[in-house]
């Protein structure tokens, strides 16, 4: 049976922020579609198999249970619930962000 995915409402701001900074600021639209494509696809593939990537590592996220995906210089934060077969993406961030920083912004 396959995962329901679904991207919080940060998520897709990061998602939004991620394109815009590399279309305008780096001035590159190309790349940033491109860049878009892969982490929404990637984000995509996880309705199966949605807990085939690692919990994040810190605490308190890792007794929560946050997986992190990679994609690229990307982390894709999400909960899953086996429960009613959902996935949730809270946050898609570079991965050179300080992640403590970005989380005590995030309601999760």
């Amino acid at each position: 049976m396959k995962y329901k995915i679904n991207l919080t409402e940060q998520a897709e701001t990061d998602l939004r922020d991620i394109y815009e900074y590399i279309t305008y600021t780096l001035l590159e639209p190309r790349i940033a579609a491109g860049q878009l494509e892969r982490i929404e696809k990637s984000i995509m593939s996880l309705d199966e198999m949605a807990e085939r990537y690692c919990v994040f590592e810190r605490e308190p996220w890792h007794s929560k249970g946050l997986h992190r995906m990679i994609v690229d210089n990307f982390n894709v934060y999400y909960f899953v619930k086996s429960d009613n077969k959902t996935v949730n993406v809270v946050r898609v961030l570079f991965g050179g962000r300080d992640v403590d920083e970005q989380f005590k912004m995030t309601d999760f």
